[in-house]
């Protein structure tokens, strides 16, 4: 029987702070994340080729019979089909991009030049950029919404709300949606299990949220949006993704961002997305360490796990902020705020390890969860990687 494994490329540095904290297939893109994708369609549980010190919370089972994914890539049907066939010691390719490997054993990519090329020349989607996140994620929501809801049936919105196309909204079981406005006339709408939309929400598609999520009262959601698991939202949300377990909880502008999980945004949070000049945004790179020309004119706040921001905060356009940082004070903070900082614009200082496993542990256990050794562990490893980015 086949082994699937999710293998972490190289491009994981550049999908930092996102992948200090998980594998590149746990990043969320649509209504599910890469590995749920492939484990959907390949109806099994991949394990993970990953970072050594994230091994022991995403463990990595090998067999004599592997297929090796690269982890960044989405799946298709037309894909997956061809994984499956793959002949033993051969790669899948598309163009300059391998899609999965089958070996006994695999432990870097360089092993790959000595295996057989497969072409595929199928569509091949791939995450390269942290800003691919929210770039990819309206096609990703149509495209998961149709491996989510096959062949099962919506449940019923009340008469409350105000609904535009209803044959493109999908409703899991128990959750709650009252006086809200739903246009899914340009796309997918996925409302997850035991999820909330409150009073005069506004909601455009494509549009999902995750099981336990909330959308507070008079929020302006529009197309491109995905909240993750047991997030809250509220204020202006455009074209962003919420991996999970966050809190956008007030009124405020968060557009073409991303935010990692157990991050919280204070209430008059904002963030810009484009620049004054309306010129070419330049983005902080974790891979060359330094910034970079992105080729983008709208991005807006990428947040890593863990980190917070204090009420009437301002991020400039494509502001990187890593693991663990607290951000407050007036003015605009520099647009690369290192893991394990505080402060904001008047300055910014080392964020104590300790004092940041003590408040994960208290944020954890609002959500009945457990910060334990493996967290604080990650959490350690992280620290001490990311010192020399401390130079204040």
């Amino acid at each position: 029987m086949k082994n699937y494994i999710l293998f972490d490329t190289i491009v994981r540095e550049a999908l930092k702070p996102f992948t200090f904290t998980r594998p590149v297939s746990e990043i969320r893109c649509g209504i599910v994340t890469i590995t749920e994708k492939w484990n959907r369609r390949l109806h099994t549980n991949c394990s993970f080729k990953t970072a050594d010190y994230l091994q022991v919370k995403y463990p990595l089972h090998k067999t004599e019979d592997n297929i090796y994914i690269n982890s960044s890539v989405f799946p298709t049907e037309e894909m997956v089909s061809a994984v499956e066939h793959l002949p033993q010691n051969t790669v899948l390719q598309s163009n300059t991009t391998w899609i999965a490997a089958r070996a006994a054993h695999l432990e870097n990519e360089n092993e790959l030049e000595q295996m057989t090329k497969i072409p595929f020349s199928g569509e091949c989607k791939h995450l390269e950029h942290i800003w691919n996140i929210f770039q990819f994620n309206p096609d990703e929501i149509n495209a998961d919404f149709e491996l989510v809801t096959a062949g099962r049936t919506s449940q019923k919105l009340n008469e409350t709300n105000r609904v535009l196309c209803p044959e493109n909204v999908f409703v899991e079981e128990g959750a709650k949606v009252n006086f809200a406005i739903i246009n899914a006339s340009e796309g997918k709408v996925y409302i997850g299990k035991d999820a909330e939309i409150w009073e005069n929400a506004t909601i455009r598609a494509p549009f999902a949220m995750n099981e336990h999520a909330i959308v507070k009262m008079s929020a302006k959601i529009y197309e491109g949006t995905t909240i993750g698991p047991y997030s809250k939202v509220g204020g202006e949300v455009q074209n962003s993704v919420i991996i999970g377990y966050s809190n956008k909880g007030h009124d405020g502008y968060l557009g073409n961002s991303v935010l990692g999980e157990w991050c919280n945004l204070g209430a008059d949070t904002n963030n810009s997305n484009l620049k004054n000049d309306y010129s070419e945004i330049k983005i902080w790179n974790y891979a060359v360490g330094k910034f970079e020309r992105s080729g983008l004119q709208f991005c807006g706040l990428m947040m890593g796990d863990h980190s917070k921001s204090a009420i009437n905060t301002m991020f400039n356009t494509a502001t990187v902020v890593g693991v663990c940082a607290t951000i407050y004070g007036a003015g605009f903070p520099r647009n690369f705020i290192p893991s394990f900082s505080r402060g904001g614009s008047q300055g910014i200082e080392e964020y104590r390890l300790e004092k940041a496993c003590e408040t994960a542990a208290r944020v954890y256990a609002r959500r009945h969860k457990v910060f334990d050794e493996v967290e604080t562990a990650i959490l350690t490893k992280i620290f001490e990687e990311t010192r020399p980015n401390r130079v204040f």
